[in-house]
């Protein structure tokens, strides 16, 4: 029986890597967004198709309706299909009462905004990834110190 799944976050849980973001994400309304592509489509030589509609990135489901993050070049920040449905699942078993815990080990010089993702984006199941998660380990420090740490948190031995 699996009693610890651990992730990283940057290309497994979601894309881009927060090293490749350019400022703190940021929620957006998708309807603001679509209208400023609309806005600079018109400026270049591309016309904007009248019949655009403002649809939502796979993977970019928030705590907020309508809202997506991104970044200060309104980059989105999305959840990979796999983690999502991943997380929802382990999230239905801690509900059926097995005993498996979750834990993040995410090697990154900006854990704030890492941690601000995870407040927004959420799993198939709608719960916010901040919640899917039992321990964080979310730093610069090496991962084999993450992993000593989430040992001595959940008491599980690393084979």
């Amino acid at each position: 029986e699996m009693l610890l799944a651990t992730f990283d976050l940057d290309y497994t849980i979601w894309k881009p890597e927060m090293y490749q973001i350019h400022g703190p994400p940021r929620l957006v309304n998708l309807d603001s967004l679509q209208e400023k592509k609309k806005r600079k489509n018109r400026q270049s030589l591309h016309k904007a198709s009248p019949t655009t509609i403002a649809t939502a990135p796979p993977g970019s489901r928030t705590t907020n309706p309508n809202q997506i993050v991104v970044d200060k070049r309104n980059t989105p920040i999305t959840v990979f299909p796999g983690a999502s449905y991943a997380l929802a699942e382990i999230n239905r078993l801690k509900k059926e009462g097995h005993p498996i815990q979750t834990a993040i080990s995410s090697r990154t010089d900006e854990p704030a905004w890492a941690r601000q993702c995870m407040t927004w984006l959420v799993a198939d199941d709608g719960t916010p990834l901040i919640n899917c998660f039992d321990y964080e380990e979310i730093s610069y420090k090496d991962k084999s110190l993450h992993f000593e740490s989430l040992q001595r948190k959940t008491g599980v031995e690393f084979d």
